[in-house]
């Protein structure tokens, strides 16, 4: 019978030397388990500032519309306005609260919920 041969290296099974593993060792270092620190996603959280504070300013200036504070009976552009400001502040409020609670570490929140665009 021949001695088995392994065929990416050419080296027979007789010659490799093999150590046993101690029995209490299960295989897992605890370097594994540990959290890296988190990743702070500093361009999505400036994208964050700047969709909330125009969506701010869009709210205000739609309401004023609306109110006739800038142009009497003119709540034609007011609508819009408010609809746009609205839709930019919502995403803007949602990723600044996030990040909000993560940097005072609330449980169930983290960066990584916050998309990151560094990609």
């Amino acid at each position: 019978m021949m001695p088995s041969r392994n065929i990416t290296s050419g080296i027979s099974n007789s010659k490799v030397k093999y150590a046993k593993l101690s029995s209490t060792d299960d295989g897992y270092i605890d370097l594994q388990f540990k959290k890296s620190p988190p990743k702070v996603p500093y361009k999505a959280i400036a994208l964050a500032t700047v969709l909330f504070m125009i969506g701010t300013l869009l709210i205000v200036i739609g309401a004023l519309l609306l109110a006739g504070y800038i142009i009497k009976g003119d709540t034609d552009r007011a609508i819009p306005v408010l609809i746009i400001g609205i839709l930019v502040f919502l995403p803007g409020f949602y990723h600044l609260r996030i990040a909000y609670y993560a940097s005072k570490g609330y449980r169930g929140y983290s960066y990584d919920d916050i998309p990151d665009f560094d990609d």
